[in-house]
């Protein structure tokens, strides 16, 4: 029978719930019949969120909120473990070995060689939840050593393990994703157009290649609030990447992203690729990337014999040894080395054929940088005075054309998190789940608690910034990312995407600076870009 304290706490969690719904516009589906699907108990969160204080709302402009909402609260199991790393093969080495997880097999291997050096080691089953593209079930097993309250004794026998000859990791156990009653702390901008005025949509530093802090950016732009968007990988950002209707970042192609119009009052959730050919004459030849290195795929998806694979595969880099990669003025200085090079002034017309790269790129125009193959081909088709053409094409998920009008923006990032009102995390599609038998990475990112930034529309239109704190032990855990979609959908997304996280996911508000815990310990991340509520 449940205890009078334990009874005392839930009572007061409903009733500031309760207060919290009659406050502010935070909704959960009981209070916002119609706008999502009502949760049910095999859901993480049980179709309420687990609120442990009452949300503190700031008016930061006519129409525009930032809450902040506390949810769980610390549980006294949760505790610190040794984490030992397997081998990624059967028979490998213990002391190189770098896998989260592995097969049973593997496992007991390890444990049983634990147990042979002294240690007691215990065996845990991982499971995946059901994401769109892939049934919920095992994902694989975990070697743990002890329990401990604090991290400095579980480091120490961390270091007897790795004496031992073994590797790994201190871990705490509340960030395992598991637990739905963990301590978070989320922060929600809600933008709702009947009453702004202003503008949403994406800024970067001086150039695309480049970082610089969310809180400079949105302080140079005047901003109202701000949040960490893209991946960026070599100083540039990754995937889609399209502002004021021209693209300015490859396609990591069929991944999830968002299409802001209207400075924000119209957004689309999908998936997107795009398609650019160059043509010379009647030659033809497919661009494979653009403002990116020539030769270099992060988070692969690309076109045209990348290696290991044309799949999008988060946080792994493919390369290709033929590639026609474009660069804008925007980008900055431009990678120079072997290749071929054009240089296209804002006609398309060729100024200068180079066989090396490194050529600044001419205001209103492009240069066209070939490697390997396509540098071949290059020099054998462009001449100078001569006339090339881009077609650029982008498509969504149902093939169609997307306009790429003056006011359009899109920032692939993903995963998809809502759809149409449900939670859709199409995790392989979009390269969370990578290809082969170590799903350590799955685990990782997708499966364990993380710090996340996500975007979405409720079902009145508004725009939703949400920043999700984590990785930071009793004060804030961070979710998976079916968590994470849950989440959003409790707070009445009927769209949602997933933005860069972990140590980037930060966000700032006009006259209180930066509202979340940034994980790193360093504090705020440059970013490759952002997104900003304007007036």
């Amino acid at each position: 029978m449940e205890g009078a304290p334990h009874m005392i706490g839930r009572l007061r969690r409903a009733a500031l719930a309760v207060a919290a719904l009659t406050a502010v516009t935070i909704a959960t589906p009981a209070a916002a019949a119609g706008e999502v699907p009502q949760g049910d108990g095999a859901s993480f969160f049980g179709g309420s969120l687990p609120l442990s204080a009452a949300p503190e709302t700031t008016r930061l402009a006519p129409g525009v909120t930032l809450t902040s909402l506390r949810l769980g609260e610390r549980n006294a199991d949760d505790h610190w473990t040794v984490h030992v790393y397997l081998p990624a093969e059967p028979d490998g080495p213990f002391g190189t070995a770098n896998t989260g997880l592995g097969p049973r097999a593997t496992a007991d291997r390890v444990a049983g060689a634990l147990r042979d050096a002294g240690f007691d080691p215990r065996v845990e089953q991982v499971t995946s939840p059901q994401w769109a593209d892939r049934p919920a079930g095992t994902l694989g097993w975990i070697v743990r050593i002890g329990s401990w309250s604090d991290q400095a004794e579980a480091t120490a026998m961390l270091n007897r393990v790795k004496a031992a000859g073994f590797t790994g990791q201190a871990r705490w156990t509340a960030q395992d994703g598991t637990d739905p009653q963990a301590p978070q702390q989320v922060h929600v901008v809600r933008v709702d157009f009947r009453q702004f005025t202003g503008t949403v949509g994406t800024d970067y530093g001086p150039t695309v290649n480049g970082t610089e802090p969310l809180t400079e950016l949105a302080t140079a732009a005047g901003a109202l609030a701000g949040i960490n968007a893209q991946w960026f990988y070599n100083g540039a950002p990754a995937g889609l990447f399209v502002q004021d209707g021209k693209i300015l970042g490859s396609a990591t192609q069929g991944r999830g992203g968002i299409r802001i119009t209207g400075g924000g009052r119209h957004v689309d959730v999908d998936t997107y690729t795009a398609h650019l050919t160059l043509r010379a004459g009647g030659a033809t030849a497919e661009i494979d990337g653009v403002n990116r290195i020539p030769g270099v795929v992060p988070n692969c998806g690309g076109v045209g014999g990348d290696q290991p694979t044309e799949r999008p595969q988060h946080d792994l880099t493919c390369t290709d040894s033929s590639e026609l990669v474009e660069f804008t003025p925007e980008y900055g200085t431009v990678p120079g080395g072997a290749g071929a090079e054009v240089v296209l002034d804002r006609h398309g017309r060729v100024t200068a054929v180079h066989a090396e790269r490194g050529a600044r790129v001419p205001e209103g125009g492009t240069t066209v940088q070939a490697i390997g193959e396509s540098a071949d081909w290059l020099l054998a088709h462009a001449r100078v005075g001569a006339r090339l053409g881009i077609e650029r094409r982008v498509e969504d998920g149902r093939g169609h054309r997307v306009p790429l009008t003056p006011d359009t923006t899109i920032l692939q990032v993903g995963p998809t998190l809502v759809r149409d009102g449900r939670i859709s995390v199409d995790a392989v599609a979009d390269g969370l789940v990578h290809e082969g038998t170590d799903l350590t990475f799955t685990y990782n990112w997708a499966v364990r608690s993380n710090p996340r930034s996500m975007i979405g529309v409720d079902g009145r239109g508004r725009l939703l910034l949400v920043a999700l704190d984590g990785r930071q032990a009793g004060y804030s855990e961070g979710l998976g990312v079916s968590e994470a979609a849950e989440l959003m959908q409790l707070l009445g997304a009927r769209e949602a995407l997933n933005l860069d996280g972990g140590g980037s996911t930060v966000m700032t508000a006009a006259g209180l600076g930066i509202v979340n815990r940034p994980s790193d310990a360093t504090g705020e991340r440059s970013l490759g870009n952002v997104l900003l509520v304007r007036p």
